[in-house]
């Protein structure tokens, strides 16, 4: 594969070259001739050359042909950091769906938690152990369903749509043995059930903020202990535990 910009650099080395080697090889300047009185000038103008061919011949290959290094992977800080890189896949007819759900769920959990910051605001104050604790749980719950989304990138990085398409294209079969399209299709029924669990997860994690928020509509006191023995509450802090022992 051609660089784009590999023949502007190129022609930059070439002038390089030619530079130098007119500077060095110029009658009067550094007594370098080729063909001339001194064997030595000559044996230097000719490896002065031999080299120059070698640079141009290696800066072609590199600036060219050589496959650039690869950039290391933007780190994923930002809900819009995920989503960037999900709607990537959003045009790949067999993952749109996952793919909306997914960004429809990221969007549904900032909203989840915008509402839920505004009520606990309302009931108790930031400086609370029961405020914090009810935050804290929150935030945890957040980082559970971006693992999930995480996941499900790890996933999508692997998938080869053309790959699927060739072994899903039921008007012309592949010409592999049933047995070969028996473990692909195995395969691709692994990948999107992987899919589907952790939207699965996620939709549970939302549903599960939903449960909390109206169980802190209806709580009668703030000790606490009584909060502590939230149903949602204990529930959240058993799902943040079990996924903490899998990290």
């Amino acid at each position: 594969m051609l660089n784009r910009s590999g023949p502007v650099k190129l022609l930059g080395v070439i002038a390089g070259v030619v530079i130098l080697n007119i500077a060095v090889l110029s009658p009067g300047l550094l007594d370098v001739e080729i063909g001339g009185v001194s064997t030595l000038e000559t044996a230097s103008g000719v490896t002065l050359l031999f080299i120059s061919l070698l640079v141009v011949l290696y800066g072609s290959y590199t600036l060219l042909f050589k496959a650039p290094a690869p950039k290391s992977a933007r780190p994923l800080t930002s809900p819009e950091d995920y989503a960037a890189l999900l709607h990537q896949y959003k045009n790949v007819k067999v993952l749109k769906n996952d793919i909306l759900l997914a960004l429809d769920q990221m969007e549904r959990m900032e909203k989840k938690k915008t509402t839920l910051t505004r009520v606990l605001g309302g009931r108790f104050d930031p400086l609370e152990l029961s405020y914090r604790k009810f935050s804290s749980v929150i935030a945890e719950v957040e980082k559970l369903l971006y693992l999930n989304v995480r996941g499900m990138l790890n996933k999508l990085s692997l998938f080869d749509t053309t790959e699927f398409s060739l072994f899903a294209n039921t008007h012309k079969p592949p010409p592999f043995s049933e047995k070969l399209i028996q473990k692909k299709t195995a395969l691709y029924n692994d990948f999107f059930t992987a899919l589907k669990g952790y939207l699965g997860a996620n939709e549970e994690i939302l549903l599960k903020l939903d449960q909390l928020l109206l169980e802190i509509s209806e709580l009668d006191s703030t000790n606490y202990e009584r909060i502590e023995e939230m149903p949602c509450m204990q529930e959240l802090s058993a799902l943040i535990n079990q996924t903490k022992l899998y990290q």
